[in-house]
């Protein structure tokens, strides 16, 4: 098929490098604009430019698709499909109907359960028991289209960025067994349910802020929901510290106090063994290494 690809983080790039295994046609590249980054804050091309530029795709980099322009030289493309994975902008009605087939998008989670911005974070964040992946027939409405494939996965005790890394994986082939049948005429597209329907909006700055008196297993679903990044955090003695690794082990106290001198922090209900964290600026690294260089004695205050 001749496509156009629209994506832009770590995410979306093992799709688009199966799409381009699989001897489809990648007409153009559709990516975020580059952003500043580092100390210098220079700007940087996101992963999907990166691969673009590396295998000498043509790439394009639009604010956004609302203009004539714009929707001119996207029609000007000719073709078959979209696929989309995490682009980051809305694509208006001419943009959609565009292609021959239409537009499909690649969402991270169990549809209609978290439509939206972030739905790998909250569904770890909000402690469900499986996730998954879906290729979805584009509309207008936000990841409202019809079903064309699924695969689920259990979360179990996973980060939102291992989870992240398995749907990336399993989207991939998701998409081009979807992109297969539907060149073939053998596939059937199922309406989302009207019931289940919840938003994954952005992670807002103080939602990454832990709050020591909730239970500890929410605070467990919170710090596994940011890790690696954002990362939620507390203080310790003036200084914020990202916790990327935790789990709930019995105890009671003060929350946000240490119980022992190995990371063990009461919770509203419950207790936290910090497992690996990071310090402002620094590495991440795992609880024993942290302690040698950072002392955190039974009856720390964190928060």
């Amino acid at each position: 098929m001749r496509l156009a690809f629209m994506g832009t983080p770590d995410f979306a790039v093992p799709t688009l490098a199966e799409l381009l295994a699989q001897g489809h046609d990648i007409a153009a590249v559709y990516s975020q604009p580059p952003r500043p980054e580092g100390r210098g804050m220079d700007l940087q091309p996101g992963p999907v430019h990166r691969f673009a530029l590396d295998h000498k795709l043509e790439i394009r980099t639009p604010l956004s698709l609302k203009a004539a322009p714009e929707q001119a030289e996207f029609n000007g493309l000719h073709l078959d499909a979209a696929i989309v994975v995490a682009y980051g902008l809305l694509l208006p009605k001419p943009i959609l109907d565009a292609p021959k087939l239409g537009c499909f998008n690649l969402h991270g989670s169990l549809l209609p359960r978290w439509r939206g911005a972030a739905p790998i974070q909250r569904a770890v964040m909000a402690g469900d028991a499986e996730t998954g992946v879906m290729v979805m027939r584009m509309e207008e409405g936000l990841d409202t289209g019809p079903v064309l494939m699924a695969e689920r996965i259990a979360i179990g005790r996973k980060t939102a960025g291992e989870v992240s890394d398995m749907l990336a994986r399993l989207g991939a082939n998701l998409m081009v067994r979807a992109l297969a049948a539907l060149d073939r005429g053998s596939i059937a597209e199922a309406p989302q349910s009207e019931d289940g329907v919840t938003y994954a909006s952005k992670i807002s700055k103080d939602e990454a802020r832990i709050d020591w008196s909730r239970p500890a297993h929410e605070i467990d679903c919170l710090i596994r929901g940011l890790s690696p990044t954002p990362g939620a955090f507390t203080e310790v003695k003036g200084e914020r510290v990202k916790l990327l690794y935790a789990e709930p082990v019995a105890g009671n106290g003060r929350p946000g106090v240490t119980l022992q001198d190995d990371l063990t922090v009461a919770c509203g209900t419950g207790a936290l063994r910090l497992l690996r964290v990071q310090r402002a600026g620094g590495k991440a690294m795992d609880a024993a290494a942290f302690l040698k260089g950072f002392a955190m004695p039974a009856g720390t205050q964190l928060g």
